[in-house]
């Protein structure tokens, strides 16, 4: 009986002779183009639109629009600057967060 790792080093050592291998990246290059595609169509377009959409919604931003921000605060947008936002959270309660923790406005229906 053969021990097994004499056939692990027989079948991973090279043959003498022989014509040489065809470049096995050329073989594997659309392979992993297809991948990259796949990826890109569904993981990095997906998240650039989101990233798109939320950055119109926040340069939208007016006074008396409800919102939620990201940690769960329910608040009415008082003020807009450029970086922050001034929300009231409650009567005589403001509060200045960052434009980007703002996740949803709520619309009038919601």
């Amino acid at each position: 009986m053969v021990h097994p790792a004499v056939l692990f080093l027989a079948a991973a050592t090279p043959t003498q002779g022989g014509a040489p291998q065809q470049s096995s990246f050329l073989v594997l290059l659309p392979a992993y183009a297809a991948i990259f595609g796949l990826f890109y169509f569904l993981m990095i377009r997906p998240a650039r639109q989101r990233a798109r959409e939320h950055g119109a919604m926040l340069s939208a931003l007016k006074p008396g629009d409800k919102v939620v921000c990201a940690n769960g605060i329910h608040a009415t947008v008082v003020g807009v600057e450029d970086a922050t936002v001034q929300v009231r959270i409650a009567e005589q309660v403001r509060i200045e967060v960052d434009k980007s923790s703002i996740t949803t406005v709520k619309r009038p229906n919601d």
